[in-house]
């Protein structure tokens, strides 16, 4: 048992996991238990690269066709860093098809000819409270001409059902928060692009909305005090749990 916490961590995906499941969230970040790779996420990365590589070339040169293009060295470089990745790929030539169709959807969705990406992979971070440390890295922020701030995020899946819409915004909402905190300025625009289905989820964040989400991130860091010093993680069955490495070593299903 733990007894004296005197600092926590938080990001989205750490607030995601904990409010998912505590017990997720003890395996990977409390007790830090390795998990092999997931070929989902690591598709994901490979796309996020293409698209932030992409902004470094001139407009003219941001078409679809340039991007599928740099699919098969970005893969081999991922592969290179991981090698376990190549097993995981049974098909290449189907792989990469997938990616393209990815790009595709991208390229559906936004003309990034017509525009230039003013911070791309940009870590964002500041202190909560003397106990919080917020942090989290941010696909694209582009600063236009007059100062408005648009930040974007980029997934590979599928868009959320309706009535999900909100708690998917939730993680640009911590970005918003964080960039407001530390630049002064709210965000005019949140923009999920998902490529699965070629759909955007946008949303333009208010003060008050960003004093909730802060008052939520402060409420959900006590809680996971709470979890640590009581050593209490139980576990919450879901769907997701199909999903989950953890399965055969958890509670909920032993």
């Amino acid at each position: 048992m733990v007894s004296d916490v005197t600092h926590i961590r938080l990001s989205p995906s750490r607030v995601s996991e904990f409010n998912n499941c505590p017990r997720l969230y003890k395996y990977r970040v409390i007790e830090q238990l390795p998990e092999p790779p997931s070929i989902d996420a690591e598709r994901g990365t490979l796309i996020h690269t293409i698209l932030e590589d992409l902004f470094d070339l001139s407009p003219d040169k941001r078409t679809h066709e340039v991007a599928i293009s740099m699919a098969p060295q970005r893969w081999q470089s991922q592969v290179a860093e991981k090698p376990e990745l190549a097993a995981l790929v049974l098909n290449e030539k189907e792989w990469l098809d997938r990616v393209a169709s990815l790009l595709q959807n991208y390229f559906t969705l936004e003309k990034p000819e017509t525009f230039e990406a003013t911070h791309r992979e940009m870590h964002l971070e500041q202190d909560l409270s003397e106990h919080v440390y917020l942090h989290g890295y941010v696909d694209r922020i582009d600063v236009a001409p007059t100062g408005q701030v648009r930040i974007v995020d980029y997934k590979s899946g599928k868009s959320p059902k309706p009535g999900w819409e909100e708690k998917a915004l939730f993680q640009l909402r911590v970005y918003a928060l964080l960039y407001w905190r530390l630049h002064g300025v709210i965000p005019a625009l949140l923009v999920l692009h998902y490529l699965g289905d070629a759909r955007s989820v946008k949303s333009s964040p208010t003060e008050k909305e960003l004093l909730s989400t802060e008052k939520k991130l402060l409420q959900i860091a006590d809680e996971i005090v709470d979890a640590i010093e009581r050593d209490h993680f139980p576990p919450k069955a879901s769907r997701l749990c199909d999903w989950c490495f953890f399965k055969t070593i958890c509670p909920a299903h032993n």
